[in-house]
């Protein structure tokens, strides 16, 4: 493994680097011209929001989206519906027009109610879901890649999600069973066909995310990336930055860690995804609460709130990242969105990696089961 300090030396040259590409604020929303007047209505609040947009391959994003797990349960409790739709469409409002879901997420809930609150204003938004798990066949934890059920999972998306092409379509995790080549060329094909407009992959390796570019050029990837845990900055950010691909970082928030509500005393029952996390045992979770003071003192320096400084913090690393924080909570929507307008500068970014290297961490970011299924 490497050492922390060699590990913090490299990325940080890089991230310097990376800052120099930010090109600030871009362009706001246009104002809805839809006749459907939900359409009109949520449309009225575009103006004036100073979220950023971001190049991720040829597609265009807003630099913060929304991941809509959560929203199904998946760190415990259970949403209503309309609540979440409610929350969808108060993202959109803000300026968030990338919006991350998965047929496995529920399974289907999370698709659905995506396709209900975005149906409005369809035309105005990307939405990014994935195929790869075996759900039609009662086995969502199992991998399933074969190229007739992604047909088969397209198809489904796509009368879940209300609409007749799937803006960003990735593989949830590869599957040493199906050929890369044979994956990819699938998604070309679907892409020929009008119902697959950019493509990607999900927890990839180098190798793979090359294979696949090969056959159809890929757009972005997403795996997890937070403060706390920074493996594809040595991983695949180089692969990414040759290529051109944009990356979308989950659980930015360091699965609410970072945000500072999760003290040392914090425990996670089964059904939270927490539960069995390295990351969040007992032990790790005092072990790691320097962290959480580092995060907080920097965010105190910028004015802001833990939760916006580490989206700050990755926005600020790279011009081609779109992190998708998820929440079923307004008012952790509205605190976390209000990253978009605050950048690090390139002296604040070394600074701060300087004071985060002499911190040790403690867990690993994932079970034994989930780190099996990941591709390396």
């Amino acid at each position: 493994m490497m050492d922390r300090r060699s590990f913090l030396k490299r990325s940080s040259v890089a991230a310097l680097l990376a800052v120099s590409e930010w090109s600030g604020l871009t362009k706001a929303f246009a104002q809805s011209e839809s006749n459907n007047s939900k359409g009109k209505a949520m449309a009225s609040t575009e103006k004036g929001n100073n979220m950023e947009h971001r190049r991720l391959g040829g597609m265009d994003v807003s630099a913060i989206g929304l991941g809509c797990l959560p929203m199904v349960g998946y760190y415990g409790g259970k949403y209503e519906k309309k609540d979440m739709i409610a929350l969808i469409r108060r993202a959109y409002e803000q300026g968030v027009t990338f919006f991350d879901t998965a047929e496995v997420y529920g399974p289907y809930t999370s698709e659905e109610w995506v396709g209900e609150a975005l149906q409005p204003v369809r035309d105005k938004v990307k939405i990014g879901t994935k195929f790869g798990f075996g759900v039609e066949e009662g086995k969502p934890t199992a991998l399933n890649s074969r190229p007739d059920h992604i047909r088969r999972a397209v198809e489904g998306s796509l009368r879940r999600l209300r609409t007749d092409h799937i803006d960003l379509l990735y593989q949830h995790r590869v599957d040493p069973n199906v050929p890369m080549e044979e994956v990819a060329e699938t998604v070309k094909q679907l892409m020929q066909e009008g119902k697959v407009l950019h493509w990607g992959l999900s927890e990839a390796s180098a190798r793979s995310i090359r294979r696949a570019h090969a056959v159809c050029p890929v757009t972005a990837v997403q795996s997890e990336y937070a403060i706390w845990w920074r493996e594809p900055e040595t991983k695949i950010f180089p692969t990414l930055e040759e290529l051109g691909i944009g990356f979308v970082p989950y659980c930015p928030l360091g699965r609410a860690f970072l945000t500072g509500v999760i003290n040392e005393d914090s425990r996670f029952k089964q059904g939270d995804r927490r539960w069995n996390l390295p990351q969040f045992t007992p032990e790790a979770l005092k072990h790691n609460m320097p962290l959480v003071a580092l995060v907080r003192k920097w965010a105190e320096r910028k004015g802001i709130t833990p939760a916006q400084f580490a989206l700050v913090w990755m926005l600020s690393r790279k011009s081609w990242i779109a992190p998708i924080p998820g929440t079923t909570n307004p008012a952790h929507l509205d605190d976390f969105l209000g990253a978009a307008t605050v950048r690090l500068t390139p002296y604040e970014m070394e600074e701060f990696d300087k004071e985060y290297a002499r911190i040790d961490l403690m867990g690993h970011r994932a079970d034994p089961f989930t780190e099996s299924q990941i591709d390396k």
